[in-house]
């Protein structure tokens, strides 16, 4: 039996599909920020939390409802946008980097960096890397002609030592594979990250680029500049997600003024959910339930705005399930660059972003994995089966799955679960290693 999603994508008229032209090809910006939630933009539905930036995309171009990411927790959530990939098929499953380890992301793997740069694009990360800091392993090795950033988390520094902790991590700031400051004003990441990748607009406004912005917040701990510390109803948290909206409208206001604007796909989206522990200093997820860490919609349901004049039609909603790994797959569409001769677990969903008539997910079955790597559950359609306590939800229905109807659909459930067992199986089978490096660049431990 074979569940399709109940809702499809608002469409517009009919009208003619933008094809890949290679005078023309649009350049590309994601903004990803780390453990945003659903619910913390005003365009979806935060009352006091204020991103005009932001929904200005969305209202100009198309908001995605059922936008997923492929893990609850930050690692595996960018190496599976990257490549296009479940982490469980690149080996990065399980669970975040710390400093202190050895391996990362291999570079046998195609990112959307790789594909973009064998394909004539200027490529640049500028933010937070966390697939690996070891040397062969830094987004300059994976496909970025430049790097400006940290490469793990805000909270793996010194100056956030834990009480009674054996280590003593440093965060270093990053200019391609050099460190240039150690624990850098955390107030500024967010404005030195956006200065980096205007600046890189700027020079390469005359040719096609790819400006990826992994922002370090909302992560805690939390900080903001003095322009917008203070400034929002939501406290400190508000004012790092309207600082944030600043970085977007610095970026868009770039665009424009280079006057490429209109050919330039900009989708805003997050790593995972909300980090929930930490109350005020946390997200909301809204409507859905849980948070990150979890796999409840919350955790792996994120907020995405897709903006491109120039091939998306303006005001639309998709309700369709895309995932992060559909990115990539997507652009190589767009842009007609060629994809690694890798087995991908994404789909293009151009017809989606277009807003064909009849359009609908291509993605048939989406796994859910623990944030250590686990087999969680399924979402098939409408259906989604936890495999641990043998939770059923119909998240068309309950989206804050409150409803738990395994009993009335006990055939429903036997079939998801070996359907979810063997899938995973099959990416079992078929999964690449990680690429482990005993060298070092810096000391993330001992000072100087």
């Amino acid at each position: 039996m074979r569940y399709l999603l109940a809702l499809a994508c608002a469409a517009a008229a009919c009208r003619t599909t933008p094809t890949a032209n290679p005078e023309n090809r649009p350049n590309v910006v994601i903004v990803f920020t780390d453990d945003q939630g659903y619910g913390d933009l005003s365009s979806f539905g935060h009352p006091t939390i204020h991103t005009p930036h932001v929904d200005a995309l969305a209202a100009n171009g198309m908001k995605l409802t059922q936008f997923y990411v492929a893990s609850p927790v930050c690692s595996p959530s960018r190496a599976a946008l990257l490549t296009g990939c479940y982490p469980k098929r690149v080996g990065m499953h399980e669970h975040v980097i710390f400093p202190d380890y050895d391996y990362g992301l291999h570079t046998d793997e195609g990112t959307i960096a790789d594909m973009l740069r064998d394909a004539g694009y200027a490529t640049g990360c500028f933010g937070k890397w966390h697939l690996g800091h070891r040397p062969g392993l830094l987004p300059t090795d994976q496909g970025f002609d430049t790097f400006y950033g940290v490469p793990y988390s805000n909270d793996m520094a010194q100056i956030h030592r834990k009480p009674n902790s054996k280590y003593s991590y440093r965060l270093p700031l990053m200019r391609d594979c050099e460190v240039i400051e150690w624990e850098p004003d955390q107030r500024l990441l967010t404005k030195r990250y956006t200065e980096e990748a205007v600046a890189f607009i700027d020079e390469h406004a005359d040719e096609p680029f790819f400006v990826y912005l992994p922002h370090s917040m909302p992560h805690i701990p939390l900080y903001a500049s003095d322009a917008f510390h203070g400034g929002s109803p939501r406290g400190l948290y508000g004012d790092v997600i309207e600082e944030i909206d600043w970085s977007v409208g610095q970026i868009t206001g770039a665009l424009a003024r280079n006057g490429v604007l209109e050919n330039t796909l900009v989708i805003f989206t997050s790593d995972n959910g909300p980090w929930l522990q930490f109350k005020r200093n946390g997200g909301s997820a809204g409507l859905l339930r849980g948070g990150k860490g979890t796999n409840w919609e919350g955790g792996q349901r994120v907020p995405c705005v897709a903006h491109w004049p120039a091939g998306i039609p303006g005001g639309h909603v998709c309700r369709e399930l895309v995932t992060a790994m559909d990115v990539l797959p997507t652009v190589a569409a767009l842009t007609g660059a060629r994809p690694a001769e890798r087995k991908l677990d994404g789909h293009d969903v151009s017809a989606l972003l277009f807003a064909e008539d009849g359009a609908e997910s291509p993605t048939d079955d989406f796994l859910y994995y623990t944030s250590k790597g686990k087999l969680a559950g399924i979402r098939s359609g409408p259906w989604k089966l936890l495999l641990e306590k043998s939770e059923l939800y119909h998240v068309e229905h309950d989206v804050s799955e409150k409803w738990n109807v395994a009993d009335q659909h006990i055939e429903l459930v036997e079939e998801l679960r070996a359907r979810a067992r063997e899938r995973d199986a099959a990416i079992e089978a078929t999964s690449r290693p990680v690429r482990t490096v005993t060298e070092i660049v810096f000391d993330p431990v001992k000072p100087d």
